[in-house]
């Protein structure tokens, strides 16, 4: 599969936003969830966000910790998917990741792509 590519991190004080994309085709989207994925020094790398249209349906997952804070969307125009984090805590400082799953459901246990470089996410307390 291919390897997807991800942009837009930087470095935020607590409670600003930032806006990642993820460059996915529209055939790639079409056909797999696309999740988003983080990896903070020391840890594993874990789910954060994930969606995907079945059938014409829309479907998003997301971690718990996330949930009310980032938004996870299509943009058609552009082939990404992007994620919009907002209200952020020094806690989601991380590497961002992006890469394809079976569906929503699956992706956190599962992905069907290459890593990627990820894309830095710093927040400053």
């Amino acid at each position: 599969q291919a390897q997807l590519t991800e942009s837009g991190g930087g470095l935020v004080q607590t409670g600003g936003s930032l806006r990642l994309s993820c460059a996915a085709s529209a055939r790639t989207v079409r056909l797999y969830a696309v999740g988003w994925f983080r990896q903070a020094p020391g840890l594993e790398r874990e789910f954060v966000a994930a969606i995907s249209w079945n059938g014409g349906s829309l479907s998003t997952k997301y971690a718990d910790s996330v949930k009310g804070r980032f938004t996870i969307s299509r943009d058609s125009a552009k082939d990404t998917v992007e994620l919009q984090m907002d209200s952020l805590k020094p806690e989601d400082t991380a590497v961002y990741y992006c890469n394809i799953g079976p569906t929503t459901a699956t992706i956190p246990r599962r992905v069907l792509g290459p890593w990627g470089q990820g894309t830095q996410v710093t927040v400053s307390s």
